[in-house]
């Protein structure tokens, strides 16, 4: 099993700034996928960005030139940094991840919360 701890939440101003960062431990091979999800009550969870092992990235059009995903293969860590933040990003924050062993698996980290508000 891989577990995903996640850090960083938090409360900021619009148009503050905040860092999340992912850990993943356990039965690493080769995680394949990282990313993060957000969910804001009352609405489904959504993809954020996401980064594959290579490096590609993707970002959904509502963070695309304010949020950057970045990772590191050899920590397996995956970090969010968050800039000009909006009340409309306020949600719980997951990480995500994924491999193939003998099939794929996905792995969630708890969540974290991010509350953007004046």
């Amino acid at each position: 099993q891989v577990q995903l701890v996640e850090s960083g939440g938090g409360s900021v101003q619009p148009g503050g700034s905040l860092r999340l960062s992912c850990t993943a431990s356990g039965k690493i091979f080769a995680l394949n996928i990282m990313g993060w999800f957000r969910q804001a009550p009352g609405k489904e969870r959504e993809l954020v960005a996401r980064i594959l092992r290579g490096g590609n990235t993707n970002y959904a059009d509502s963070v695309q030139g304010r949020f950057t995903i970045s990772r590191d293969n050899v920590k397996n860590t995956v970090s969010l940094q968050m800039n000009s933040l909006k009340p409309e990003d306020t949600a719980v924050y997951y990480c995500y991840a994924d491999q193939r062993v003998t099939e794929w698996t996905q792995y969630w980290g708890q969540g974290t919360q991010v509350t953007v508000s004046s």
